[in-house]
């Protein structure tokens, strides 16, 4: 079984949409960091650059980060260094938010260096979290078995969404 939640152009409206609402809360903000956890998570940041850099005339910085879904006390790497991203202004997306796990851990790594403001972005928020950590900037919420999949198509046109 398989339903299409968001077409090509409803995805790219989400995508709008949450970088709108990132302009809107990062508007004083000089420097932007997008942090996306690879690799759904990285395509997804990289999405949301594209439109902020329409609206906003801040720098907006990617930053890949690596997060052992198997194994998520292992040591979380980023393409940028502490330093980097330091008193900035700082989003870390994921694709899909499904237990948390990913997020918290990457929430985690990013607690150690002091940050100007820091949000949480996911396209699909699904309800079903095992640790508090919530999306700030979501694309769409759904109540889904914990049996059904969500796949998430962001590589290249045409983008969706889809339930399995």
């Amino acid at each position: 079984m398989k339903n299409e939640i968001l077409n090509h152009k409803e995805v790219e409206h989400k995508i709008k949409r949450i970088a709108y609402q990132i302009a809107e809360v990062y508007h004083q903000n000089d420097e932007i960091i997008l942090a996306g956890i690879a690799e759904g998570g990285y395509v997804f940041a990289r999405l949301i650059k594209k439109e902020l850099e329409k609206i906003v005339g801040s720098t907006i910085n990617l930053c890949k980060v690596k997060v052992n879904k198997n194994d998520p006390l292992k040591e979380v790497s980023t393409s940028m260094t502490p330093e980097d991203y330091k008193n900035k202004g700082l989003i870390l997306c994921d694709d899909v938010l499904n237990s948390g796990t990913t997020l918290i851990y990457g929430v985690k790594h990013f607690l150690d260096v002091p940050l100007d403001r820091f949000k949480t972005a996911v396209l699909v928020n699904r309800n079903h979290k095992k640790y508090p950590v919530k999306a700030d900037f979501k694309g769409i919420s759904l109540s889904t078995t914990i049996e059904e999949h969500i796949k998430v198509q962001l590589d290249q046109p045409p983008y969706s969404v889809v339930l399995k």
